[in-house]
């Protein structure tokens, strides 16, 4: 499931940190770094779909 959520983050920053985080503070962070720069919106978002912490709700 991550593959996907890294291809869907390469595509649409902030959907891919949506599925793996829900709106929480780093959507947020992650749109604004994707309207600051397309790159670094890709860069957070696979970093937070790949990095090994549990989801906190």
């Amino acid at each position: 499931m991550d593959f996907i959520r890294i291809i869907i983050a390469i595509f649409l920053p902030p959907a891919g940190v949506f599925l793996q985080e829900g709106l929480g503070k780093h959507f947020w962070i992650n749109i604004l770094l994707t309207l600051l720069g397309y790159i670094p919106g890709i860069v957070h978002a696979v970093y937070i779909i790949a990095r090994d912490e549990p989801r906190r709700l």
